[in-house]
């Protein structure tokens, strides 16, 4: 078979399997480029049958964070169901992408394409898994978090294990911070779930929707032309509010805001936040 004609199979087999391009190639190998037979093969080896999974919604699964020397990072992993995040096979897996997602800082490619213990790349020893829980496992997100011009804390919630579990966040803070105010601006970050530290943090498109439904929502309950501007603004207001860290009630006082304490705990200098991430398995990122 020509270079032209084994591609030509191979984009088919990876059409009519959802297959990747290394097993559909060693698919036709195996059998002189015969497509039936290839389907066949991987079928057999159920590759295929996983891939053809990849049409499921995998919203179950598990959030992973690691630390080292200050570096931080968090993945999450998902399953279809609940019962295979218990798994220990599963969580074993988790656990080592977890550790190699550090190293990574985060790539997926990278930790896609890394080498497991067992000198299989990620990549594979996830089809393998697939192929014998039966459910589609996909790597969702990563992030990672340096250790520069500041000191990173982090917060799982509700844990399975050490540092696994199904909400997990992370904040970084300049040096001006303690670590005890850290971990509770963590903690509050799992719990209030903000979109970004302030205004200028939320997409443009994200508070133009907001606007939108709350217009409409107005204007089907009878509100007219300038009562309907007047209330949207309140409620635009509130929304951008309600979902910035910096202007968010303090989960442990609700007099206070989540500013209000940066500045009850400053020294000398403003408590600046840096970044934050929050994971919460099974949402949209």
């Amino acid at each position: 078979m020509s270079s032209k004609d084994l591609l030509e199979n191979i984009k088919k087999l990876r059409e009519m399997t959802g297959v990747g391009f290394k097993d559909c190639k060693i698919a036709l190998d195996e059998t002189e480029g015969d497509i039936q037979k290839s389907i066949e093969f991987l079928r057999k080896k159920g590759i295929a049958k996983a891939s053809k999974k990849m049409s499921r919604t995998a919203s179950e699964g598990l959030a992973l964070v690691k630390e080292e020397n200050g570096q931080v990072s968090v993945i999450e992993i998902n399953s279809e169901t609940d019962f295979v995040a218990k798994n220990k096979e599963f969580i074993s897996f988790c656990k080592e992408v977890s550790e190699i997602n550090l190293v990574s800082k985060g790539d997926l490619e990278k930790i896609k394409n890394t080498k497991m213990k067992n000198n299989i790349s990620v990549g594979e020893n996830l089809i393998n898994l697939i192929s014998k829980i039966g459910e589609k496992l996909t790597i969702k997100r990563a992030n990672f978090f340096d250790n520069k011009n500041g000191k990173n804390y982090f917060y799982t919630h509700s844990a399975i294990d050490k540092n696994l579990g199904k909400i997990i966040s992370i904040v970084k803070i300049d040096n001006n911070g303690d670590d005890q105010l850290g971990q509770k601006i963590a903690m509050h970050i799992a719990a209030s779930s903000p979109l970004a530290i302030d205004k200028e943090g939320i997409k443009k498109e994200i508070i133009d929707k907001e606007m939108e439904i709350i217009k409409a929502e107005l204007i089907n309950s009878g509100k007219k032309g300038e009562m309907v501007e007047k209330i949207s603004k309140g409620k635009i207001n509130k929304f951008i509010s309600d979902n910035t860290l910096l202007n968010q009630i303090w989960i442990m006082d609700p007099k206070k805001k989540v500013a209000d304490v940066l500045k009850e705990n400053k020294n000398t200098e403003d408590i600046k936040i840096i970044n934050f991430v929050r994971y919460k398995v099974g949402e949209e990122n």
